[in-house]
């Protein structure tokens, strides 16, 4: 039985950053060490970002808001409003965004009514309430009031991809299962001047973006591609567990983000794989060195032909894997990946050009690379697709998919 992905959809909220003038302001902050500043327009420049989306739309620099709470245009000044404010923004637009998404994914899926979902699954780190983003779903999208509910909160980066692994089970556990996964993250309700390298760092990085799928055992219709669910893995790395954290403070969520965490992905990303490839026996076999006949002239140096057995180059990663759905956690990441795994540059550009257009989303953001991957031309039936996401921990998540088409 195929479990597939259907319908990813993605949505992102009106207002645009522009990453240029996103680093000027914050550059201009009162308090800033000269350090501070020099390292706001190294992070912000070297990003690979060149616009974001975000929920606060008092970031423009053009607005006139009466009584700012994030962004003061008058002045040029960034606000530090509490956890609360921030929290209460959370309610009201990820509700939003949670809803559409999954609106648009039901849609997408012409065969799949409101009342055949069974399951929904919601992600996000960046706020909290209940009920919650699960229940609205219900209620919004009018599903069933025995649709079972689940919410992977506070995992960061890498959820969507548990996310995806719940999903999975359940539909194998039930083959009639459809299951809703939404993800939704407004991170830049989070974001603050500082003299803190992670904080410049997670400032220059982060944004707001949702994103969703159906997860059953239904085929995809004809013309329509979809991503065969086939095998995940999870590792933590021996080390990072301070490198990359999420705490929750009194002026909003704190991320901690080393410079750190490119050079332990690059020293730990083959060995995080390690485990996926060794479930599956094509690419297992493909990989390694196989024995291969070749003739050569006997030894005597006579006419007669010698058959010997030499071991063949195993295959690389980038010719047995055709797609690479890496989160783009940052530029250097993906720098960092396409090195080490010795990959071919147009493979890592879905994920480069998620980054470049919409930022760091947190846990949504592996979705709209694996959309990005569906969506391209050439993207062929039978394909195969490895998805890796980081996270605290440090965490790896990877999957590996099959491209199915209707």
């Amino acid at each position: 039985m195929a479990v597939t992905l259907r319908a990813i959809q993605t949505v992102v909220p009106p207002t645009i950053l522009i990453q240029e003038q996103v680093r000027d302001i914050f550059a201009a902050q009162p308090g800033l060490s000269r350090l501070a500043q020099r390292l706001v327009s190294t992070s912000f420049n070297v990003s690979g970002i060149e616009t974001r989306h975000t929920v606060i739309d008092e970031l423009t620099i053009d607005n006139d808001a009466a009584e700012p709470h994030f962004f003061d245009a008058r002045q040029q000044l960034l606000l530090v409003p509490s956890t609360k404010v921030r929290n209460e923004l959370y309610i009201t637009e990820a509700t939003k965004l949670f809803v559409e998404a999954g609106r648009r994914a039901l849609a997408a899926c012409p065969d799949i009514r409101p009342d055949d979902v069974t399951h929904v699954v919601t992600v996000s780190c960046t706020g909290f309430y209940a009920p919650g983003p699960d229940y609205m779903l219900v209620r919004e999208l009018g599903l069933k009031a025995n649709t079972q509910r689940y919410h992977l909160g506070f995992m960061g980066c890498y959820a969507a991809m548990p996310a995806l692994r719940t999903a999975k089970q359940f539909v194998e556990a039930d083959p009639n299962a459809v299951v809703l996964v939404v993800s939704a993250e407004l991170c830049s309700l989070h974001l603050r001047t500082s003299n803190d390298p992670d904080t410049i760092v997670a400032s220059s990085l982060f944004s707001d973006g949702a994103a969703a799928g159906i997860v059953s055992a239904r085929a995809p219709l004809p013309g329509e591609k979809a991503l065969g669910l086939d095998l995940f893995e999870t590792v933590i790395t021996p080390v990072g567990e301070g490198d990359m954290a999420w705490k929750i403070g009194d002026e909003g969520f704190e991320m901690i983000l080393s410079t750190y965490v490119p050079h332990i992905i690059d020293e730990h990303i083959e060995g995080a794989l390690a485990p996926l490839f060794a479930r599956d026996a094509s690419i297992t076999a493909q990989l390694a060195a196989p024995l291969r006949e070749e003739t050569s002239e006997s030894a005597a140096g006579g006419s007669e032909a010698a058959h010997v057995l030499t071991l063949a180059p195993p295959a690389s990663l980038s010719s047995v894997i055709e797609h690479w759905a890496i989160h783009p956690g940052g530029r250097s990441i993906l720098d960092k990946t396409e090195a080490k795994l010795e990959l071919r540059a147009d493979q890592l550009n879905p994920s480069r050009e998620t980054l470049r257009t919409n930022g760091n989303m947190s846990s949504a953001t592996i979705l709209f690379v694996m959309k990005s991957i569906l969506d391209g031309a050439a993207t062929a039936d039978g394909e195969r697709v490895c998805a890796m996401a980081f996270g605290p921990g440090l965490t790896v998540e990877s999957g590996l998919m099959t491209v199915i088409e209707g």
